[in-house]
């Protein structure tokens, strides 16, 4: 049995709190944390930050806490509504600030696992935007997981308590959840591979 645990951020929603995207995310976190990960929600109001500007400009602490749990995840999942078929400028504006990093030992995201999740009101703009943030990721030098979830969500999709109705959004969110948690594993275990043939 594998006891390493991954630590996954999801980053995702909007300003309104509960908001669809989020209670998605939240779905694909838990399917995450079944999975052996230790996880943390940066939600929508996580997520209201200053407009990105380069160092040396001044860090807020929502601004810290973000830049800080990139430099230490072991995977990502991210959800995104759909606005005006691509991504929100909430969810841009947050990962500008994936550039504090570029002098990292790990630069961006480099060899994360990133799952992606898009909600929009028709399946137009829900794939649009699932490809936009793929795009991103390659940018940030991170790997998108094979599936990625688009949600249609000109349906009932969640009931009150935030629970997921629908069968195949919820296996869509679980799938990315699993992948993230899977691929942070694989990634472990090469790295002690190679640790260990570099000692022998």
């Amino acid at each position: 049995m594998n006891t390493y645990r991954p630590y996954i951020i999801g980053l995702g929603g909007t300003p309104r709190a509960c908001s669809t995207t989020e209670k998605a995310l939240t779905v694909s976190l838990r399917s995450a944390e079944a999975a052996g990960a230790q996880v943390e929600l940066l939600g929508g109001s996580d997520l209201a930050l200053p407009m990105y500007a380069p160092p040396p400009a001044e860090r807020c602490p929502r601004a810290q806490r973000l830049v800080a749990a990139l430099r230490k995840c072991d995977g990502v999942i991210i959800a995104s509504p759909a606005y005006h078929g691509s991504v929100s400028g909430l969810m841009k504006n947050a990962l500008d600030y994936a550039e504090d990093l570029h002098t990292n030992e790990r630069v961006y995201l480099d060899g994360l696992a990133v799952g992606t999740i898009a909600c929009a009101g028709g399946w137009q703009a829900a794939i649009q935007t699932l490809t936009h943030l793929r795009g991103i990721i390659h940018a940030l030098r991170g790997w998108p997981t094979p599936f990625g979830a688009a949600l249609n969500t000109s349906v009932s999709l969640f009931d009150a308590q935030g629970q997921c109705i629908d069968l195949s959004s919820k296996l869509q969110l679980e799938t990315v959840g699993h992948q993230v948690v899977e691929f942070a594993r694989m990634r472990q275990y090469a790295a002690n591979s190679q640790l260990l043939q570099e000692r022998s």
